[in-house]
């Protein structure tokens, strides 16, 4: 039997709302219970003429929109009042005029300033994130929090969502449904995540540090002499993607065609171009697994096939597509931004205090303030909810955005760091919360340190606030970060990137099968 205290439940017969008094009795032209987070409405919530609850979806409101300090119980952080005749807005709320789009450069300019503009709506609210798609934007911490953790109320399937959007909006390869672990519920979502997470953990940290070192050497080599560079298209675009395609088992030969597949699917500029794009990709992943097929290595496509678990040749290429995409964009992201405040920001020279800050500074100072991933974590609720104050119909998108959680109570200084620097959302949180995140930090911490330990006088070209943000929805991306240093040869005294070579990320071993299983460490 359900609680009535938990997510999803109805409340008592004898709940007092706060008021000492028990509930209104339907049919009276009194207004229905504030229901707590995540319950079924009753079939006929505001009989009588009774005020609906804002965006009630009985009542051809749509999506809620109304929430904040006015709505719901206590549980809400507002009165006790069951319902307000309306939103806490100065005026009633009108969505068709105030529908906050999550695209276009105004949103890329200051998506800091659009979160503060939805958080008048309350903990969640109505936007459109691609034309033609709209969803719901949970902006509150504890909301996300608890929306993150409950799989009762709420499914990663996207499918009973998907006929309700253009099949080819540009957001689908965000939330199209795959049997991948971004998209899977209970039992499934394990079983992939398993796979995942007991294959990194066969990965050295030591020896990929090794491996980050000798592929951002090599990087460096290529634009040392030119003593001017695009940090993002030269570097932090590039290096995850060296580090992928040997961790999954490829000749360095072959990373060149994984940066030009991805680099072309993110810029390509006509269908055409983007098509050719996925085909190239396609192609690079087919040989992948054809070649692990030949012949087992000690990499993580062997280790996904050999796992206990058992995946298909579907599910593997689908956790292989998913782990390269899922860690591309984020990784080249987080090294990006972090790089624009080291590079912009003397406090990482020198402070009074305590002496320079350091890169992972830095990155901790991204992720509270400006994820690389903003806005994700696509949920569906299983039923009609009254979540946080807001009405959403049952498997209506909606997205956690991390940049307003963590930033729901101000910036976090770099000279007050958080306890611990790991209570922010950007890696989400709840079972399916990154399964790879100090890979993701050791990825980008050594790419970081290593080019400014080359580069100790790179400095951007231009000034941090006129640096351009690419547009979207999910990311928050650089379109580029121009930066010039002092030219470096290959012949000058003392070590050089030239000197360096890559060395593997992982141990050797004939085969995987001689290694114990994944799931036996």
């Amino acid at each position: 039997m359900t609680s009535p205290h938990e997510p999803g439940a109805l409340p008592p017969e004898n709940h007092a709302y706060g008021t000492g008094a028990p509930p209104p009795a339907y049919g009276t032209g009194a207004p229905p219970p504030a229901y707590g987070t995540g319950a079924l409405p009753p079939e006929n919530a505001a009989p009588g003429g009774a005020e609906p609850p804002p965006g009630c979806p009985a009542h051809g409101g749509g999506p809620a929109h109304g929430g904040g300090p006015a709505h719901g119980g206590p549980e809400y952080g507002g009165t006790t009042a069951p319902f307000p005749p309306q939103a806490s807005h100065a005026a009633p709320y009108d969505p068709a005029q105030d529908i906050v789009r999550l695209y276009g450069p105004d949103f890329a300019a200051d998506p800091h300033g659009i979160y503060e503009l939805l958080r008048r709506q309350g903990p969640v609210a109505q936007v459109e994130i691609a034309p033609g798609v709209p969803a719901m934007l949970v902006t509150d911490y504890r909301a996300a929090l608890e929306l993150l953790n409950d799989e009762a109320t709420w499914s990663k399937d996207s499918r009973p969502w998907m006929p309700t959007v253009p099949a080819d909006s540009q957001v689908m390869p965000m939330l199209a449904w795959r049997p991948n672990v971004f998209f899977s519920d209970g039992e499934a979502h394990d079983r992939y995540r398993k796979v995942i997470t007991d294959s990194f953990a066969l990965i050295e940290p030591h020896e990929l540090r090794s491996y980050v070192r000798g592929a951002a050497d090599q990087l460096i080599s290529r634009f040392g002499t030119e003593g001017r560079v695009d940090l993002i298209s030269q570097y932090a675009r590039s290096l995850p993607l060296m580090i992928f395609n040997r961790v999954f088992g490829l000749p360095d030969s072959y990373s060149d065609r994984l940066i030009s597949a991805l680099a072309d699917m993110l810029d390509g500029a006509t269908p055409e171009q983007a098509a050719k794009a996925n085909e190239n990709f396609t192609g690079y992943i087919m040989e992948l697994v054809a070649a692990k097929k030949e012949r087992r290595g000690p990499d993580l496509t062997s280790w996904f096939m050999d796992h206990p678990a058992g995946l298909t040749d579907e599910e593997l290429i689908h956790q292989i597509v998913i782990t390269m995409g899922a860690g591309h964009e984020p990784t080249t992201n987080l090294i990006g931004n972090a790089l624009a405040r080291m590079l912009s920001d003397d406090r990482y020279y020198g402070t009074l205090s305590g002496g320079a800050l350091t890169a992972r500074d830095a990155i901790n100072d991204v992720l509270w303030n400006d994820p690389p991933l903003g806005n994700y974590s696509a949920h569906y609720p299983r039923r009609d909810v009254f979540f946080h104050g807001t009405w959403i119909r049952a498997n209506q998108l909606t997205l956690v955005s991390y940049a307003a959680a963590n930033a729901q109570f101000g910036t976090t200084p770099l000279e007050q760091p958080r306890a611990g620097g790991g209570a922010h959302l950007s890696w989400a949180a709840g079972p399916h919360a990154c399964p790879v995140r100090p890979t993701a930090l050791l990825i980008a911490t050594t790419a970081i340190e290593r080019l400014t330990a080359w580069l100790s006088d790179i400095e951007l070209t231009v000034p941090f606030e006129q640096l351009e943000w690419r547009v979207g929805a999910f990311h928050r991306a650089l379109a580029a970060l121009p930066a010039r240093f002092t030219p470096l040869t290959p012949d000058q005294a003392g070590a050089t990137p030239w000197d360096s070579s890559p060395s593997p990320s992982t141990r050797q071993a004939p085969t995987s099968p001689e290694r114990p299983p994944a799931s036996a460490r």
